[in-house]
């Protein structure tokens, strides 16, 4: 059997994942990376395992486990993105950036030099091979912990050499298997979109960012008319309704951020709602084989995947038609294209 590697959060779920390769008789070892980003909290807590927390998982699967420190690489090149989406009048998605560049880039080189042939974590997707060798990203078969919008990124080489052992399972299920087995995770809760803030605002942890700086701003109307001004572009996001204090006989939201102005544009909610979107830097993990292609499109990681038509424009960038027209769609997130329940690939809303 393939020697691989797991990569070890401190949760249940990667916790789980490593026991269940082992069990099938694979020869595993554990690797769990520091952000630099981690909380000093006595106790751990979700995505903030202590060392000693770390040492305790490896005791429970008698599998060595390595930590592994990528503080300056995570600093350059999520924390970079995530602040330059801002900067752009974007709203970014770090975990969509950060399993393609880190975990199954940078973490996934780091293994394979020592000795491993793929690297397997605690996600919630599926993966099947065709005769030809081609890999098919699927989503898992719980439905509300299927995390296949997050992998939708990957490239074939990187699928080829991936393994998620939690396909198909439930999160009951998994939870069920700790308990039968004795498996104490080292951090509580569910996992955080955005792991390396933890104890402040987004925007906040924004300003400690080299070369950020807030800019105030107008606040405007879609018909134009100025209704106030803004203390940074970076508080807000497609669809947001708190914090434009407009006061109004209908709510104000979020309708667009104009980078160029440095202007919020805010309208009512009826407003919010687009018939289509430019995506771009496509991944096609199963390129359509014809033009418009028929898919079903997810904006965002909670957003029910919506019937649309995939409009092919230049080299890496499609026009998407939605039908109906879809609420708060967010430039810097990822659409992702599926067809059933497999992933076809996915952009960046531009």
């Amino acid at each position: 059997m393939p020697v691989i590697a797991v990569a070890i959060s401190g949760g249940v779920d990667s916790l789980v994942a490593a026991f269940l390769l082992k069990k099938q008789g694979h020869d595993i070892f554990g690797l769990h990376f520091r952000t630099g980003y981690e909380t000093s909290a006595p106790e751990a807590t979700a995505q903030s395992p202590r060392p000693a927390d770390i040492t305790r998982i490896a005791q429970q699967l008698k599998i060595p486990v390595e930590v592994l420190d990528i503080a300056p690489l995570f600093r350059e090149s999520v924390i970079a993105y995530f602040t330059s989406a801002y900067q752009q009048g974007r709203t970014p998605n770090p975990c969509l950036y950060c399993n393609p560049a880190i975990k199954f880039g940078h973490i996934l080189a780091h293994v394979r030099q020592k000795g491993a042939e793929a690297l397997a974590t605690g996600h919630y997707a599926r993966l099947e091979t065709d005769p030809d060798g081609h890999y098919h990203l699927h989503r898992g078969v719980d439905t509300l912990k299927d995390q296949s919008y997050f992998l939708s990124r990957l490239t074939q080489d990187q699928l080829r050499q991936a393994c998620f052992p939690l396909g198909d399972l439930t999160k009951e299920a998994v939870r069920r298997i700790a308990r039968e087995n004795q498996l104490v995770p080292a951090t509580r809760g569910e996992s955080q979109d955005i792991c390396f803030i933890k104890n402040a605002p987004y925007h906040e942890f924004l300003k400690q960012q080299d070369g950020f700086t807030p800019r105030e701003g107008p606040i405007i109307d879609t018909r134009g008319r100025l209704l106030g001004h803004h203390q940074g572009l970076h508080q807000f996001t497609i669809g947001q309704r708190r914090g434009i204090n407009c006061p109004a006989a209908e709510p104000y939201y979020v309708i667009r951020l104009d980078h160029r102005s440095n202007g919020l544009v805010v309208g009512h909610r009826e407003e919010l709602y687009r018939a289509t979107c430019t995506v771009e830097d496509i991944n096609w993990i199963k390129r359509p084989d014809r033009f418009p292609a028929e898919v079903m499109t997810q904006i965002r990681y909670r957003h029910q995947a919506a019937p649309s038509q995939v409009i092919e424009r230049s080299s890496g960038v499609v026009q998407v038609r939605f039908e109906p027209p879809q609420k708060a769609v967010t430039p810097g997130q990822g659409a992702v294209f599926y067809r059933g329940d497999e992933v076809l690939g996915s952009g960046w809303i531009a």
